[in-house]
């Protein structure tokens, strides 16, 4: 089974169910605006893929923090940030048997496939 972690209104974590579906592969949707954020699964998560990858710096979260918060970023302070705010994590966040799949391009595809 395969944990997609993300918001229901993301077009790509739609589009990643819509795949999973359309593929017969077992998943279940973990909404982090509504569900929360478990911060342990967000330390494996960083352990796992590093925590540059999993921080969306392009997106409206992170364009409406203060300079003070975006300044000096490293690992301790991008995970306080991504607890604090979980829509500053890149999605969809797939966990598949021990394996930790961030994104949803061609690449992200064939992991998961490799994975299920």
């Amino acid at each position: 089974m395969i944990t997609v972690y993300g918001i229901k209104n993301c077009d790509t974590c739609r589009k990643a169910l819509k795949w999973l579906k359309a593929g017969g592969i077992d998943h279940q949707f973990h909404d982090f605006r509504k569900e929360g954020l478990d911060p342990s699964s967000l330390s494996t998560w960083v352990s796992e893929v590093g925590w540059e990858k999993l921080l969306n710096r392009r997106g409206t979260t992170w364009r409406n923090l203060s300079d003070a918060e975006k300044d000096g970023v490293d690992e301790t302070k991008a995970e306080a940030l991504m607890v604090e705010n979980p829509t500053l994590i890149k999605r969809p966040v797939f966990e598949a048997e021990n394996k930790i799949v961030v994104g949803f391009s061609a690449a992200e595809q064939e992991a998961l496939n490799s994975a299920t």
